[in-house]
């Protein structure tokens, strides 16, 4: 507590974690008040809805998959602090675009030709802005805090991290998108002054020439991490358990309208009840590990997520349909089902956050130190894939009219094959353990 005490008032870090932390406020801020707002108030249809959703989480992820190799590369060979500064200033304008294009719907004027548009456009920009942002935020650490302050600047990063996607989930589901638009422009210009007060952080080598080759370097990337059978099932353990979150966060708020007639404060309040779920699970598993790295417990808790997945679909078929109006929270909380649908949203988020969690621990601990950033860019880059073809997969199911209450299935039986997945590291676990 006194280190982070400490670094809390350091130069050191206290620039940096501001800056991230408004990073992450204002993501979450501009994407959920953009898909609340055309959800709730453009489109009439839920498969223009359930349309419209996959394809904003698929925008904000492509660049992920696209730049990942770029950006790390770019980290480790040009000064952090230079970059952060770089792409805060790029956030200020990606956000004016962003915030035209709210205020723009919020209007009535040119709403699908020209504001919708202007929305995705700025949340593609996003997604490229925290694609060269990501890899910083924790490499940048060991260059300006001391050997034993490095876990804690990273516990608080994390931590500052969680509280900003928590604070600008909320606040985008209950103030007007006219005031979202002025806040998200707001927050960058405040990002922007606070990432000027980091200080430099130089490469530790000459800079080499970057590989723009996106698809040989992004292979390279992911080749260069398949060695270890336990490295490489961990990866994929993590991004199927991603294909089938984004699959539930793209169901979500379509699902809220049109299945539970519930407004989007409720909508907004099932992302937050995720995000805690997920917390939760992360903390119950690390207790139940007790600080061993092991698979052990991921392929049973990805089948309880799939069965708490079933019991939201059943609670979902049961919700009451002669509700006039969109439920606010208050009036959705008095339903007889509200409880036992919010615990089963509860259970899927804390099985698959004890599911997901120690498997990124594999990510760091059974490769050398030095490949330790390359593989994680390698996961971001094959898990940012998952995530697209999860999209794709909620795209496509809604063109073709399956109703998204029957979506949800899809994801329960998801959860099989992730079991499966758990199951093989657990197996690969079990034979690099008997050759040590």
């Amino acid at each position: 507590m006194t280190t982070q005490t400490h670094l809390i008032h350091s130069r050191r870090f206290l620039p940096l974690f501001v800056t991230q932390l408004l990073n992450a406020f204002n993501d979450n801020l501009f994407k959920n008040a953009m898909v609340l707002f055309v959800v709730y108030e453009v489109y009439k249809s839920e498969a223009a809805e359930g349309q419209f959703s996959a394809i904003a989480s698929a925008v904000f992820i492509l660049p992920f998959f696209v730049l990942s190799a770029v950006s790390g590369q770019l980290a480790d060979m040009r000064d952090k602090a230079r970059i952060i500064r770089t792409v805060k200033i790029a956030e200020i304008g990606i956000m004016l675009v962003g915030a035209a294009g709210l205020l723009m719907a919020w209007q009535g004027y040119m709403v699908t030709s020209v504001a919708i548009p202007l929305m995705l456009l700025a949340l593609l920009g996003m997604g490229i802005h925290s694609t060269f942002f990501g890899p910083i935020k924790y490499a940048i650490l060991p260059q300006h805090l001391h050997k034993d302050e490095v876990l804690a600047g990273t516990g608080l990063v994390e931590a500052g991290t969680y509280i900003a996607i928590l604070a600008g989930t909320i606040l985008a589901g209950w103030i007007p998108v006219q005031w979202a638009a002025v806040g998200v422009v707001i927050t960058a210009i405040i990002g922007y002054f606070t990432s000027r007060q980091v200080p430099d952080a130089p490469p530790h080598h000459e800079p080499e020439p970057l590989d723009f080759h996106l698809i040989r370097a992004s292979i390279r990337l992911v080749r260069n991490t398949s060695h270890d059978r336990r490295v490489f099932l961990a990866i994929m353990a993590i991004s199927f358990f991603w294909t089938i979150g984004t699959v539930l966060f793209v169901q979500f708020p379509p699902l809220a309208k049109n299945v539970l007639t519930a407004s989007k404060e409720v909508a907004s309040l099932f992302l937050v009840i995720f995000s805690i779920g997920v917390a939760l699970g992360s903390i119950s598993v690390n207790a139940l590990l007790k600080g061993t790295v092991s698979a052990r417990y991921s392929p049973g808790s990805v089948l309880v997520m799939g069965l708490f997945v079933v019991g939201f679909f059943l609670v979902c078929q049961a919700w009451p349909t002669h509700h006039e109006g969109l439920h606010d929270v208050a009036s959705f909380l008095a339903e007889p089902l509200a409880i036992p649908l919010l615990l089963c949203l509860l259970g899927i988020a804390v099985a698959g956050g004890m599911f997901v969690v120690p498997l990124y621990a594999f990510l760091t601990t059974f490769v050398e130190k030095s490949q330790t950033s390359r593989t994680i860019a390698a996961n971001n880059i094959v898990n940012s894939f998952a995530m697209v073809i999860g999209s794709l997969i909620a795209t496509g199911l809604s063109i073709a009219g399956v109703a998204i209450i029957n979506q949800l299935l899809l994801s329960a039986v998801m959860c099989l094959f992730s079991a499966y997945l758990g199951g093989l590291l657990v197996k690969a676990e079990r034979i690099g353990a008997a050759q040590v």
